[in-house]
């Protein structure tokens, strides 16, 4: 389990990267094929092998869907956080990643 959610938090740096990167760096503004080309392989590589170690896991893919969206909203926050510098301590944002976590939660811990 730890190391699908290992997975799907890479994943989801790499997904940032790539979408994001042109509102973080001027250079990547015009270079969509780049980024893609860059980023692609190495974020579809996590998400399958996340994916992977979730279904071994739990046996179901639901429970990997859910936890991948669980970690992607909080990864978002994070790097949204740190590199665009907006603020996730708005109540609409807070509450999400509070609904985020209680996702992941209940993924795990409910049998």
């Amino acid at each position: 389990m730890i190391i699908g959610m290992l997975f799907f938090a890479l994943a989801n740096v790499f997904a940032w990267f790539q979408y994001n990167s042109q509102f973080v760096w001027p250079w990547w503004e015009g270079r969509p094929f780049l980024t893609v080309f860059l980023f692609a392989i190495p974020t579809g590589l996590c998400f399958w092998y996340a994916i992977r170690n979730i279904m071994q896991d739990t046996g179901e893919l639901w429970a990997g869907k859910l936890i991948g969206f669980g970690v992607g909203t909080i990864i978002f926050a994070i790097m949204t956080s740190l590199l665009m510098r907006e603020t996730i301590f708005t109540v609409k944002t807070m509450s999400c990643l509070v609904l985020a976590l209680g996702i992941i939660s209940i993924q795990i811990f409910w049998k």
